[in-house]
């Protein structure tokens, strides 16, 4: 007989033919004793249910690799690199505000309402021990055309006093109190007390609360700045790898709370600040004058000088992070790198440089976490209260608050704050992390610095060198360096637990195991469905054409 050529389609005389075709021919394991046991049937039945429980197991296995895959898991690989790199960015400043002449009478008048809410609460006369009245103001040029302020309309609420409240939560049996200042809306009808378990924590709270409807009076404070002139340098001794600093090296900005403050390389990108070699010697080393002058003493009660590391570009929020260095101490900082990278997209929600944020950023800095939650909170402040909180920067057209103007922006203030605190505004949702980010590790060491026997010849040689005037005892002075602890650093990278190509290998790994077989297999199967549809359709095409046949023959004939 002449041999039978397999063409390009198969067409087979039945559907039987077809699949005992496949299953003599097919690399699919198993499927040829389907043919081979068709004359016992407890064979071929068992075969059958065995073939269909692999096929079960294969996508049951695919349908948990696809959902793990959907899932979008990542896994964190670490690495180590070592190399010479740009050091930080650092923020010192002084814990000491100025005190304004354009707003020097009402500051009197807060300092006198304080004193007497701390007599009435505590019976304690702290005229003569907390507030100088008498200190030097600071006078900004170019501002005496708006005139003096304290002769404005603006004028002290005093329905914002201290009151000290049963706490009826202390279930100790120790008589307790607690002490806060009542906030109301516009209309009256809807109050509440902010209330601390401190007397220090509410009259620091209180004092704030005014000291920010005073300072709104004020041009923006950045703009006081550009007089740096008519204030007192407090760096004494700046020196960097052992070369003296220059002052085009920091910048300085005036913040209400802190005071006066110096960022040093803020830009990164001066190679003068490359760091080289790890160690003391080759860090940022400082003299500070850290002076009590107290110019407004209930912003804070700490005392010294407040650092902050951080990258550069970045704005340093310095009521979040940060740590106080102590008067008469010297402090040692070694600082390790940490560079974080995710991935974004699918597998996370981060931003790359936060185009892509809702929230428009109220900061000329680079994007972070806590730049876009502060302009997202002062964007709703606006909306929801009509003015801003005055420690954020403004939106385009809007104004700080003033209880002259906004007598409830407080009641407003505080149960918006609230509400970012406990997570239920939509702050956190719109503001992602950065895609990458460097964070820096400490560990710090002190030491009473001069000690007793160089004291002397210290304060001689910064009184000659720097104009050094203070008569106390190490009181007024601190050190301060910091340096790297080691120029290697860690890089923490996401990547995904289950990529495309991982996923294809799995699934070839499952597809072998429950079959023995390859993606040839995979294409065998697709061919066995196609000629399985040609056929159908070939058969179809038959009967249509048998049944047409047979009424075109039963169709009687005509006479002629």
């Amino acid at each position: 007989e002449e041999e039978k050529k397999e063409g390009l389609i198969e067409f087979y005389d039945s559907f039987r033919d077809m699949f005992e075709f496949f299953c003599k021919n097919t690399t699919i394991h198993g499927t040829i004793r389907l043919v081979c046991s068709d004359s016992n049937r407890m064979k071929t039945a068992f075969w059958t249910l065995l073939l269909l429980a692999s096929f079960g197991m294969l996508y049951w296995q695919f349908a948990l690799m696809f959902s793990q895959y959907w899932a979008y898991p990542v896994v964190l690989t670490m690495s180590m690199h070592s190399e010479p790199k740009m050091f930080p960015a650092i923020t010192i400043c002084n814990l000491d505000p100025y005190r304004f002449e354009l707003v020097s009478e009402h500051l009197v008048q807060l300092d006198h309402m304080a004193e007497e809410s701390i007599a009435f609460l505590y019976g304690i006369n702290t005229s003569a021990s907390l507030f100088h009245v008498n200190e030097k103001n600071i006078h900004v040029k170019d501002l005496s055309s708006i005139g003096n302020l304290s002769r404005s309309s603006f004028k002290l609420s005093q329905n914002f006093s201290l009151l000290r409240m049963p706490d009826h939560n202390n279930r100790s049996g120790k008589k307790h109190s607690n002490v806060g200042f009542r906030l109301c809306n516009a209309t009256g009808g809807n109050c509440f007390y902010k209330t601390y378990s401190s007397g220090m924590d509410a009259i620091l709270e209180w004092y704030r609360f005014h000291y920010m409807n005073i300072m709104s009076q004020l041009p923006v404070i950045v703009n006081i700045s550009d007089h740096e002139e008519q204030i007192e340098d407090m760096v004494y001794s700046c020196q960097y790898d052992g070369e003296p600093c220059r002052p085009s090296d920091y910048v300085h900005f005036h913040h209400p709370v802190f005071g006066s403050c110096y960022t040093f390389n803020s830009k990164g990108t001066d190679p003068f600040w490359t760091a080289t070699k790890p160690g003391i010697p080759y860090g940022l080393s400082l003299i500070l004058r850290a002076e009590q002058k107290d110019h407004i003493p209930l912003l804070s009660t700490v005392a010294g000088v407040k650092v902050m590391i951080h990258n550069h570009n970045q704005t340093p929020f310095l009521e979040h992070e940060g740590f106080d260095i102590r008067p008469g101490i010297a402090t040692i900082i070694g600082i390790q790198q940490d560079e974080v990278n995710r991935l974004g997209g699918n597998y996370g929600k981060c931003t790359t440089n936060g185009n892509d944020v809702n929230v428009k950023l109220l900061y000329n800095n680079s994007y972070t976490l806590q730049a876009c939650l502060h302009s997202c909170f002062q964007h709703i402040m606006v909306r929801k209260c009509g003015c801003g909180y005055y420690y954020y920067p403004l939106p385009p057209g809007a104004e700080y608050c003033n209880y002259n103007k906004q007598p409830a922006w407080g009641h407003c203030f505080y149960q918006l704050y609230n509400r970012l605190r406990n997570h239920h505004l939509n702050c956190f949702d719109q503001c992602p992390k950065p895609c990458r980010e460097s964070l820096y590790k400490v560990s710090a060491g002190t030491a009473k610095w001069p000690s007793a026997k160089s004291q002397d010849w210290i304060r001689q040689a910064l009184r000659h060198q720097n104009g050094y005037n203070s008569t106390s005892n190490r009181k007024d002075i601190a050190k301060v360096t910091i340096f790297y602890q080691q120029l290697n650093y860690e890089s923490v990278n996401e990547s995904p637990l289950l990529s495309e190509n991982l996923l294809l290998s799995s699934m070839g790994s499952q597809w072998s195991l429950w079959f023995g077989s390859s993606v040839l297999s995979v294409v065998e199967m697709f061919e066995l469905l196609i000629d399985t549809l040609v056929l159908s359709l070939l058969f179809c095409y038959q009967r249509f054409r048998s049944k047409k046949t047979l009424k075109v023959a039963r169709t009687p004939t005509i006479p002629s």
